[in-house]
């Protein structure tokens, strides 16, 4: 029966002794492992000098530099139209006519109306020299006292009366021409003459139709005549990137109809006013219109075409840059934001100005991070001139972005991977 007993208490102490066991190896795991230092896999690449292009990049539609919308003066029936859509068109040349009867009869009417105002004029003229003539007369006779003073006076009256009339008539043959003016110029625009050299780009009317006139209203649409040897792109830019953009600018455009094929061009006009769309929203946009002579033109380009545009604003030859992936923005230290470099406590307003994000790059040093705080400039699609802060040969972290965004802090353990320009291999 004991020797029983001392088996079942030999069994209990392996048993638990095992458990203890177990939970000490546990317990010396998670000791360990929270010692475990954090290791970052990155690829690092490093700072050369390089030539770099700022470009700003828009898009927008293809138009003629010079078009004109045709829209007719005066209101009537087509009964010419001597030209089709595409067709191409010299200066002063007929597009279209307007049935001109009525604007005839208006002008026959003002002229008939003209003569007769001048054939009065005439016969008042006439009639004023007869009265001044009798007014000198009497005027005569009443000196010599031949004639009493209320024949002068009745002889006066006369003559000032006919003086009168004449000048009234004389303005009354100066409306009258002025009229038959406006008829002969209201005829004149019953025909439409193509204003310069160039294609007809869009017609919207047909003949026998009956148009308005842009007296009191727009007028009716006839047709556009553009010149297609000379086109430009319009792009919109956005109010950040416009200001970096100054005429003469060369830029590089892609038309979609054209595939990759590009096409140069250079600025010529910067908008002065703003597009903005959304207002009031949180779409808000603010857009200015810029505007790109194409300098290498393809027949076959038309107007409205969509085009996208890298404008080049500004090129630096033999800067020290990085990717552009590589620099991010870091708030300061805590202690940093407190306290100046002697240890003392730094204002309020300099708390502030210290807690706005600074550039920084983080730089292998030694299989750590090192965090630089940089002075960036321009930048293309891939890299990213620095000014001050780093070194040409300097080795900064160029990715992943999520390690350079948010992993990384100073003196974070690395292990390289892939470097660029080298062949793939991994360090620890």
């Amino acid at each position: 029966m004991g020797k029983a007993n001392r088996k079942k208490s030999k069994k209990k102490l392996f048993i638990f002794g095992g458990l203890g066991l177990l939970l000490l190896i546990v317990v010396l795991m998670v000791v360990f492992s929270g010692d475990k230092e954090k290791i970052v896999s990155v690829q690092t690449e490093e700072v050369a000098k390089r030539n770099i292009t700022q470009i700003v990049a828009a898009n927008g539609t293809i138009n003629p530099v010079e078009k004109v919308e045709l829209r007719p003066e005066v209101t009537g029936e087509i009964v010419q139209l001597p030209v089709n859509e595409g067709d191409r068109v010299k200066r002063g040349q007929l597009l279209i006519r307007l049935k001109p009867d009525q604007y005839i009869a208006r002008r026959n009417k003002a002229k008939a109306s003209l003569s007769f105002s001048e054939a009065t004029l005439r016969e008042r003229e006439a009639s004023l020299d007869e009265i001044e003539a009798n007014y000198k007369r009497v005027k005569e006779l009443f000196e010599k006292k031949l004639a009493s003073e209320s024949d002068l006076e009745t002889a006066n009256s006369s003559f000032l009366r006919a003086k009168s009339q004449v000048e009234a008539q004389k303005a009354s043959v100066m409306q009258s021409k002025e009229d038959y003016n406006d008829a002969v110029v209201e005829l004149a625009k019953t025909a439409i003459y193509a204003p310069l050299d160039g294609t007809i780009s869009q017609l919207n009317v047909e003949k026998s139709e009956r148009v308005l006139g842009s007296s009191f209203s727009q007028g009716t649409h006839l047709m556009t005549v553009a010149d297609l040897n000379q086109m430009e792109a319009t792009v919109e830019v956005d109010e950040n990137d416009v200001v970096l953009i100054s005429l003469g600018d060369t830029a590089s455009i892609e038309i979609d109809a054209f595939g990759e094929q590009k096409f140069s061009g250079v600025v010529t006009q910067i908008g002065n006013s703003a597009k903005t769309e959304g207002v009031g929203t949180q779409n808000e946009v603010v857009n200015f219109d810029v505007e790109i002579r194409l300098i290498d033109l393809d027949e076959r380009i038309r107007p409205g075409m969509s085009c996208d545009a890298d404008i080049k604003t500004e090129t630096k030859n033999d800067v020290y840059s990085v990717p552009i992936q590589s620099v991010t923005a870091r708030i300061p230290k805590k202690d940093d934001v407190l306290n100046d470099e002697n240890g003392e406590e730094n204002s309020a307003d300099e708390r502030k100005e210290k807690l706005k994000p600074v550039e920084v790059v983080f730089v292998e040093d030694g299989n750590y991070s090192k965090m630089v705080e940089v002075e960036t400039g321009i930048s293309d699609d891939t890299y990213m001139e620095v000014i001050s802060g780093l070194e040409e040969g300097q080795k900064v972290i160029s990715g992943p972005y999520k390690a350079i965004s948010k992993e990384l802090e100073d003196s974070t353990k690395l292990k390289i991977t892939n470097k660029r320009g080298n062949k793939d291999k991994e360090e620890n």
